[in-house]
């Protein structure tokens, strides 16, 4: 409808929207890793002009396990990974 992607705004004033990351394979224990990635949007919101991503923050012994937890999370608490990453960051 608006020609870009859905975002919500970081702590450093910019455009984010996200998405999740689950590992091909598993680890050495059999687990499978799962993390969020945010994709950091131009001004004017028409293309990607970087990224952020999360430590892994749920494990599974299938990729769908691992990943069921991240789709569970509310808003609140992906905003507040959000907000993490860019602390962690620290200034561009």
């Amino acid at each position: 409808m608006h020609e870009r992607a859905p975002a919500f705004g970081g702590t450093d004033g910019q455009a984010y929207s996200v998405a999740t990351f689950v590992d091909d394979t598993p680890d050495a224990a059999g687990r499978y890793g799962a993390a969020l990635l945010f994709v950091r949007w131009s001004s004017a919101g028409d293309r990607p002009v970087g990224h952020l991503e999360t430590d892994y923050l749920a494990w599974g012994v299938t990729s769908a396990a691992a990943l069921a937890p991240l789709l569970a999370l509310p808003l609140h608490e992906v905003k507040r990974h959000l907000d993490r990453c860019i602390e962690r960051r620290g200034s561009p």
